[in-house]
């Protein structure tokens, strides 16, 4: 007959047989998402970088958009000054 030591032997070693496999299973499968998800990430790479040159499109835009405006209110603000200047010149004398 075998023993009680024995028999937990190879229930022991059975179930450890049984979670090494079960691991090598999980490990196969983080290998094959992780590949889908570095695909992923490679794709996105690629769709931004194609989306640089529009961004550089609006921002250059928006420069000139901003120095236009800059000059238009200060030459607005240089006109306003110029008027309140003469007003109290005008006072002065």
């Amino acid at each position: 007959m075998i023993s009680l030591v024995d028999l937990m032997g190879i229930i022991f070693y059975a179930a450890l047989i049984v979670l090494v496999i079960a691991l090598i299973v999980l490990v196969f499968r983080a290998i094959k998402t992780l590949d889908k998800v570095d695909k992923t990430i490679d794709d996105i790479n690629e769709k931004s970088s194609k989306l640089n040159g529009l961004f550089n499109i609006i921002d250059n835009t928006t420069d000139v958009v901003v120095g236009i405006s800059d000059t238009i209110v200060s030459f607005i603000t240089s006109s306003i000054e110029n008027l309140i200047n003469r007003k109290k010149g005008k006072k002065d004398e």
